[in-house]
């Protein structure tokens, strides 16, 4: 009997995302490309296409959390990468929750959230 998997509506972690045993698009791939040419990029997708969750990723890869990536295509990528799964410190501020009609409404919430830190 095959495994029904759940779909991830309205997830936003990869971190409850994979150990919720959600249905995943493996994306990984493209971390790999990105983390490793050391160019700059600007990502920029429309409302409601991703960008959280690839971020959200996007810290797991580089806080080292490899077992999180089991089975996907970056743990071949990376499986003679000796520097591979280093943890790196990583520090994630959330924008999306706020309207930033003022200024000092942004201000503060970045000295909210760099507090934490």
């Amino acid at each position: 009997m095959q495994k029904i998997r759940k779909l991830p509506i309205g997830i936003q972690s990869f971190e409850k995302l994979r150990e919720g045993d959600y249905i995943y698009i493996d994306k990984t791939e493209f971390i790999y490309s990105l983390v490793h040419t050391g160019q700059i990029y600007f990502l920029s997708r429309p409302r409601r296409f991703g960008k959280s969750l690839f971020l959200s990723t996007l810290k797991a890869y580089f806080e080292g959390k490899k077992e999180l990536f089991a089975g996907l295509r970056i743990e071949q990528l990376e499986k003679d990468n000796p520097d591979a799964w280093k943890p790196y410190p990583v520090i994630h501020l959330n924008f999306a929750q706020n309207s930033f009609s003022k200024e000092s409404s942004l201000e503060k919430t970045i000295n909210l959230q760099l507090e934490e830190y």
